[in-house]
C-alpha cells in the first residue's frame, strides 16, 4: 500500500504505531498477495491524498469498496471513467439532479469533488473481489475512526453526510457544534425509496457552507470531466 503523507499523516501517525495497525498492515499486505483485492494497492488512500485534512468541508461516509473489477478507485461511490456506474450511485445522481437541477453524467467518477473538499471515505478501505465486506473487523473501522475523529477535533466548519447504518453509527462520535451532521437511508436501490430520495443534502450542505462564509462545492460532474 501507498503511504499517506501531507496533513493527514501528521494527524494519524499515532495510528501507525499502533498493534492494531501493524497487524492490519500485515494482513491487507497478504490479501494483496494470494487474492485480488480492490481497489489497486496504490489507490487504498486516494480519499486521503485527494483531500487534504486542512481543505476538508464535506465528509461522504461510505462502507467498503466496490468489489468488482475495475470499479473501485480509493473513493467511496465513485468509479472510473469506462466503468458502469453502479445502482448506488445512479440514485446519488437521481438525487443531485431533483435537489440542485444537475445534468446526469454518463460516467461515476467523482474526483471533482474530492478535489474541492468532499472527503469521500470508506468506513473499510480494501475488499476481495466478489466478496462484499470481506475485510470488515480485520482494523479498518478503527484506523478511519481514527481519521473520523481528527475531522470532529477541527475548529472549523464540515458538513459529515451519514447514509446508511455503517455511516450512521460514526454519529457518536460527532460531538463537536462547529458541524452540521445529514443523515439519511443508504442510496442502494434496497433503502433509497425509505427517505434518501427528497432528503435534499447537496443544498443543505451548500446553504450551510454559505452561511459559514465558504465556497459552496459544485456538484455537477460534467462529461468531460
Amino acid at each position: 500500500m501507498a503511504g499517506i503523507n501531507g496533513d493527514w499523516e501528521e494527524a494519524l501517525r499515532a495510528e501507525f504505531k499502533k498493534p492494531y495497525y501493524r497487524q492490519l498492515f500485515q494482513k491487507v499486505n497478504e490479501e494483496y498477495q494470494t487474492h485480488l483485492i480492490f481497489p489497486p494497492a496504490n489507490d487504498v488512500f486516494n480519499a486521503f491524498h485527494l483531500t487534504p485534512l486542512k481543505d476538508v468541508k464535506v465528509v461522504i461516509l461510505g462502507q467498503d469498496p466496490y468489489h468488482n473489477h475495475g470499479q473501485a478507485h480509493g473513493l467511496c461511490f465513485s468509479v472510473k471513467k469506462g466503468v458502469d456506474i453502479p445502482p448506488s450511485l445512479v440514485n446519488i445522481y437521481k438525487e443531485l439532479q431533483d435537489d440542485l437541477g444537475c445534468t446526469i453524467p454518463h460516467h461515476g467518477e467523482l474526483t471533482k469533488w474530492a478535489e474541492q473538499g468532499v472527503l469521500m471515505l470508506n468506513t473499510v478501505l480494501t475488499v476481495r473481489a466478489h466478496q462484499a465486506n470481506s475485510h470488515r473487523g480485520i482494523g479498518w473501522e478503527e484506523f478511519t475512526d481514527a481519521a473520523i475523529m481528527a475531522l470532529n477535533n477541527q475548529d472549523r466548519p464540515i458538513v459529515f453526510i451519514l447514509w446508511g447504518s455503517p455511516a450512521q453509527r460514526k454519529k457518536k462520535m460527532l460531538n463537536n457544534p462547529n458541524h452540521l451532521i445529514l443523515e439519511a437511508p443508504h442510496p442502494s436501490p434496497l433503502s433509497a425509496y425509505r427517505g434518501f430520495f427528497g432528503s435534499k443534502p447537496f443544498s443543505q450542505t451548500n446553504e450551510f457552507l454559505k452561511e459559514k462564509g465558504l465556497t459552496p462545492i459544485d456538484w455537477q460532474i460534467e462529461d468531460s470531466q
